[in-house]
């Protein structure tokens, strides 16, 4: 028996296969299981030399934190990032393969990558999966044309906006863009910007939590700066809690008078032995 190892190995990437059966058992009466509420705060700024995106480092599944230091800003090409909000692995598997075309896209036409190329690419392939891959994404970055930032859904819709936030707490981290965001911010400005929308989705949305990163896309230059703040801090011991064996440490003594009384109430009924009823106090 010969064994083709190309047609049996599975083909990297996404995989519908199942779609056709899951509609069939649908029909016949089975229960689909419900939707895992994801979480996440991912925002993008416009400022004067570039754009600033960030994000925080919390991934969950259903009630319980997986990852305190997951990775959400995403490398697609040298002026290009991508934060990434929905299934982790979903998001990963896009960003990764957008950035493999891109790449290819650059050594053809040996060019700076337009940001509506890959906004294209994007909202092309998510539109083709018509939602079934979760992954809403900010993109970000810097071409000849200037800064851009992009709100990606996972149906493929777009929005070219000057400041943007997707994830489950994107309403708290929006409240800070709207009342502060201006155009032509400086950096340092914008950085804080940016810190304090994270902050706002850690602080109010239990999906999102632990660190803050940003990613400062300027013309010529990226930083990125993983784990720009910790934003929930470990609380420190104020004193040691040690003690020699055999001994309890005792950390407060204190004296309180207690005035007790007691009353019993005994109620017997008719009985072989002739008890009667009697109060007791």
């Amino acid at each position: 028996m010969t064994t083709d190892v190309a047609r049996d190995i599975p083909q990297a990437g996404f995989a519908f296969d199942n779609c056709q059966r899951n509609n069939f058992l649908l029909q016949k009466g089975y229960v689909a299981p419900k939707t895992v509420k994801t979480g996440t705060t991912i925002v993008g700024i416009i400022y004067k030399d570039g754009v600033i995106l960030g994000a925080d480092t919390r991934a969950t599944e259903g009630p319980i934190v997986s990852d305190k230091n997951c990775e959400k800003i995403h490398y697609l090409a040298k002026n290009i990032y991508c934060c990434g909000a929905g299934t982790a692995a979903d998001t990963e598997m896009t960003t990764k393969t957008i950035a493999s075309q891109l790449e290819l896209h650059r050594l053809e036409t040996g060019r700076v990558v337009p940001i509506a190329a890959a906004s294209s690419m994007l909202k092309q392939m998510l539109f083709r999966y018509q939602g079934y891959i979760s992954a809403a994404l900010v993109l970000g970055g810097v071409d000849n044309a200037g800064p851009h930032i992009y709100c990606i859904h996972p149906h493929g819709s777009t929005d070219k906006l000057p400041y943007a936030t997707m994830g489950s707490g994107s309403l708290a981290a929006m409240s800070v863009f709207e009342s502060r965001w201006r155009p032509d911010m400086a950096e340092e400005e914008g950085k804080k910007l940016v810190r304090d929308a994270i902050a706002a989705g850690v602080f109010n949305d239990l999906g999102s939590g632990s660190n803050v990163d940003l990613c400062i896309i300027r013309k010529g230059s990226t930083q990125y700066l993983r784990t720009y703040e910790e934003a929930n801090e470990k609380g420190q011991r104020s004193f040691s809690y040690k003690a020699p064996p055999g001994t309890t440490k005792v950390i407060k003594e204190g004296l309180r008078r207690l005035d007790i009384t007691e009353s019993v109430r005994v109620t017997a009924g008719s009985s072989s032995e002739g008890v009667t009823p009697m109060d007791t106090a």
